[in-house]
């Protein structure tokens, strides 16, 4: 299926569906089509992400987040992802896919996702993602404020405090041609 329609697919069903809290984990029963594979037959490595965009659109929609986003102006921006693949998926194949909200600093939050098929996870990471305003990203205060949230002050899991000095080292280096 398209992207575009499976976008749309997306909206209309989130608006229909219950409203999630935020911190709950959002389920969705998926199946590998043949636009999602790559030469060697399996789920293509970047359609993986793309999965997660859309859920993220679903689970912004139910938690409230996406009307505040509307409301405000605010626009939601990726700021990076980290995934292994323990497993491929195959043509036609049915997986579940988890996301939830795993942890918030001052500017991000970050989302724990998991491809699971057959009792196995064949791949799993996070990503980042933040409101962002003419001024730049929104602080996590005012955005969870505008939802009616307090944000929860708890400490950023560890792959997430380990994924963020990698960050930092990868980001930090300038770039050498070899000797």
């Amino acid at each position: 299926m398209n992207l575009y329609l499976r976008l749309i697919w997306t909206l209309l069903r989130a608006w229909r569906l219950p409203a999630l809290a935020l911190g709950d984990t959002l389920e969705r029963r998926m199946r590998v089509l043949p636009n999602d594979l790559d030469v060697n037959g399996h789920m293509n490595n970047g359609r993986y992400l793309t999965l997660i965009d859309l859920m993220l659109v679903e689970y912004f929609v139910r938690v409230g987040f996406a009307k505040v986003m509307l409301r405000q102006g605010w626009r939601p921006m990726a700021g990076g992802s980290f995934v292994t693949y323990r497993r491929g998926l195959s043509p036609f194949e049915q997986y579940t896919l988890r996301f939830r909200v795993d942890g918030s600093d001052n500017h991000w939050n970050y989302m724990r996702f998991e491809f699971v098929s057959r009792g196995k996870v064949c791949a799993a990471g996070y990503m980042k993602g933040a409101a962002v305003s003419r001024q730049g990203l929104v602080p996590n205060q005012q955005s969870y404020a505008a939802m009616g949230i307090v944000l929860p002050c708890a400490e950023l899991p560890q792959p997430v405090r380990d994924w963020l000095a990698a960050e930092n080292g990868v980001m930090g280096r300038q770039w050498h041609a070899p000797a």
